[in-house]
């Protein structure tokens, strides 16, 4: 399924001249060729239709009351970038216009307007839109084979790739499901890369990290003085994976009353940023969780009817020890990748070393032997990486055990401490991994982090957690 085609804004105050434009272009397509026109007949209203939807050109005439050219040429600079701004222009204005072009225009089209003329310079702007758009989607590709690869030749991880690869020649909703650190961010890249969205905008947000007070404001953005501290104008996730993909992990985490929201925007693709108006955005939704979202359903905890809208194709992802196969390939690919970070001269891992590996059974998954490989690659003092060189819990190929595997408190303890107690010897369980702890235990991931700062200079929660 094809991107939708690109879209060309003509502004004229003169609605003779404006009416004229859009027959033009409408009977152009041997030139500009399949084209979405949009017409304003003045700066304000033009203004409004750049916040709401992607421009690709913008055809504006130079000299109009109110806001003028010069003022959408300079707000498209900020509203969107990548807009391309063609100037229409009387001969006395010529100065103007080409001092325009230093602050950013593409060109500019004297007046009187001629057919041939104009359909060249828009069609040469649509072209230049098409290559920067080209160049992007090649370069997001060689980054996504130098940095996104995916490894796995297991029958579970195949089975996995040819859902993934038919989901991504649509637009179709997908949920990932399965253990933390298995690589569901991995795959959501890989899905956009391999989708017609390709090029266009990836935005991962962790649900879990950002504090529930300002996930709102994170997702669908605000205006200036939505809120106390709200003194500019900003754009959520949903605006800036506009025409891309956007990614929300942790799913399971949204409160219930973002919920609503979160279903009006992808059963009718339009967001209301706080303080602001409704406005259409047009994404590609891939969620991932660790949990299960029936068994929340069924508690009253997550909306039904946002679950049936995600799970339009569900996808698990295995967890490591159901993919042992595929341990040596994934060892392999972190030594490489941690000896060029590192600058170690680390050629193998020797067949007893990676016996352990494969005997080892990676509650923390994928996330867990690349951080063993990474340790491995810095304490190895020789070229090939031992036994010796490995983590102690992965040399003898059993889940880490803490010494204790009980508390005990006082009558009268108070709840607050036992639950600080209980989420510290989780903690050391885990090594740290605060996911894999909230996991555990059954709560929010940033409850550990709440929790900990109160008693600690740690901050509340990350901007983004590690790749889940």
């Amino acid at each position: 399924m094809s991107l939708p085609p690109p879209t060309l804004l003509i502004v004229d105050d003169d609605l003779s001249n404006l009416q004229s434009l859009e027959r033009v272009f409408q009977r152009g397509e041997a030139i500009t060729g399949d084209l979405r026109v949009l017409t304003a007949s003045d700066g304000k209203e033009a203004l409004d239709l750049l916040r709401k939807q992607r421009v690709d050109v913008l055809l504006c005439d130079l000299m109009m009351p109110g806001v003028s050219g010069l003022d959408l040429l300079k707000a498209a600079q900020t509203l969107s970038p990548e807009t391309v701004v063609v100037l229409m222009t009387a001969y006395g204005t010529v100065e103007t216009a080409v001092e325009a072009m230093k602050d950013g225009a593409y060109d500019f089209i004297t007046k009187p307007l001629k057919r041939a003329h104009v359909l060249r310079v828009v069609g040469k702007a649509l072209e230049r839109q098409s290559l920067v758009q080209e160049n992007r989607a090649l370069r997001s590709q060689l980054d996504a084979e130098k940095r996104r690869s995916i490894v796995g030749q297991s029958l579970a991880m195949r089975r996995t790739m040819e859902i993934i690869a038919q989901a991504a020649a649509s637009h179709a909703t997908v949920l990932l499901l399965g253990e933390s650190g298995t690589g569901k961010e991995l795959l959501a890249r890989h899905l956009h890369d391999s989708s017609p969205r390709a090029g266009r905008p990836f935005v991962p947000v962790n649900c879990a990290a950002i504090p529930e007070a300002i996930l709102e404001a994170e997702l669908f953005g605000y205006e200036r003085g939505a809120f106390t501290g709200a003194v500019q104008r900003r754009e959520g996730r949903f605006a800036q994976a506009d025409s891309g993909t956007l990614f929300l992990d942790e799913i399971g985490e949204v409160p219930l009353h973002l919920q609503v929201k979160l279903l009006r925007a992808l059963q009718e693709g339009e967001i209301e940023p706080l303080g602001g108006r409704m406005r259409r955005v047009d994404i590609r939704l891939v969620a991932a969780t660790n949990k299960d979202l029936r068994r929340a359903v069924s508690q009253g905890r997550f909306r039904e009817d946002l679950f049936y809208r995600l799970n339009v194709i569900s996808v698990t992802v295995p967890p490591l020890r159901d993919r042992l196969d595929d341990v040596p390939l994934l060892a392999n690919h972190f030594l490489g990748r941690f000896c060029t970070k590192h600058g170690k001269q680390v050629s193998a891992i020797s067949p007893q070393a990676m016996q352990a590996l494969t005997r080892y059974s990676w509650p923390g998954n994928v996330r867990e032997l690349e951080n063993a490989i990474e340790r491995a690659v810095v304490l190895c003092r020789h070229d090939v990486i031992e036994v010796g060189d490995l983590p102690r819990e992965v040399r003898g190929g059993e889940v880490p055990q803490t010494s204790e595997t009980s508390l005990r408190f006082e009558i009268g303890t108070p709840l607050s401490e036992i639950e600080l107690r209980v989420i510290q010897e989780t903690l050391k369980h885990t090594r740290g991994d605060k996911r894999l702890a909230a996991q555990l235990l059954g709560i929010a991931t940033r409850t550990i982090y709440r929790r900990l700062a109160e008693v600690s200079d740690e901050p509340d929660a990350p901007d983004e957690e590690a790749k889940g």
